[in-house]
């Protein structure tokens, strides 16, 4: 946050309301009362405007938007140019009751409003007879008085920042009633307790309301920025794991081979060829061969000498 102490003196933030209008519940940040005047003590905006920085903050860098709100006079124009600077809704004109409460009403009404606009785009409008143009582009006068600002706003806000929370005391009851969290200027005729993050300054002043939502834009832009870089974060993280994968996938092609070799390892485990040589019909072929020579030749011996007993007797 670039702001200090010395800028807000100089844009008369510290200047309150007088005596006569002064809340009780604001004597926290009331510095003194002087010529009956309420004289805000910048220290507790400062800190006001340092936790209201940091909340708008985080709100926008997880994606949320910020409904700025400033109906009265003084506000106006900067609000719709803080509005167009950071691209956040807005209402300048009139807080429309039910705006956040009845919003499905109020978003009926605004693709209502769309659906003219398309028509004026495209020339159909145009060709319609006299008096129901001249009716629509009136309704459409009506609506864009209402609607100005929260015609992309396709639901709730995330949060909401007044610059006046008496003047918009119907916006303030009715986020507290959607638990839509409130940032607001607090003067020392408001009561605090009835926003979340409560900024004590002149909301009167067109240098202090100016001053604060310089600050708010500041903060609004730092979530952007974040935002942008965890998506880019969690880009890297998604090509990172994209590599794993590919990793993976290349490394699947070299675990095949490994079971091809396995299997051609278990087919020798047979033993087949090992037992066919266990046999020992070879060995006792040649003991066969042996004995036969041997009983052959007695058989010889005895025949001659049978033949030789007969030629005696004879």
């Amino acid at each position: 946050m670039n702001i200090e102490l010395t800028d807000l003196l100089d844009a008369g933030v510290h200047f309150g309301h007088q005596v006569k209008r002064w809340n009780p519940k604001s004597k926290g940040f009331v510095f003194d009362h002087r010529q009956g005047i309420s004289v805000i003590d910048l220290a507790k905006t400062y800190e006001g405007l340092k936790k209201a920085y940091d909340f708008v903050e985080d709100v926008v860098s997880k994606g949320g938007e910020i409904l700025l709100v400033g109906t009265k006079r003084q506000a106006q124009e900067i609000v719709r140019e803080t509005a167009a600077n950071t691209g956040m809704p807005f209402c300048v004109n009139r807080w429309m009751g039910g705006t956040l409460t009845n919003w499905q009403t109020i978003t009926t009404s605004i693709t209502k409003y769309k659906k003219y606009m398309a028509m004026e785009a495209d020339g159909s409008l145009a060709k319609l007879p006299k008096k129901e143009g001249s009716a629509i582009r009136r309704e459409m006068s009506r609506m864009n008085r209402n609607f100005e600002g929260i015609v992309k706003m396709d639901k709730l806000p995330a949060a909401m920042f007044v610059v006046d929370v008496n003047y918009e005391d119907i916006a303030v009851a009715e986020a507290r009633r959607v638990k839509v969290p409130v940032a607001a200027i607090v003067d020392t005729n408001s009561d605090p307790s009835t926003v979340d993050y409560a900024i004590p300054g002149n909301d009167d002043a067109v240098k202090s309301i100016r001053i604060i939502l310089e600050a708010i834009a500041e903060a609004v832009e730092s979530g952007r920025a974040k935002r942008a870089s965890r998506m880019n974060q969690g880009k890297g993280g998604d090509a990172n794991a994209a590599a794993a994968e590919s990793v993976a996938a290349a490394e699947e092609p070299v675990a095949a081979p490994v079971q091809a070799d396995e299997e051609p390892v278990a087919a020798p485990k047979a033993e087949e060829p090992v037992a066919a040589p266990k046999a020992e019909a070879p060995v006792a072929a040649p003991k066969a061969e042996e004995e036969a020579p041997v009983a052959a030749p007695k058989r010889e011996e005895a025949a001659p000498v049978a033949e030789e007993e007969k030629k005696s007797e004879g």
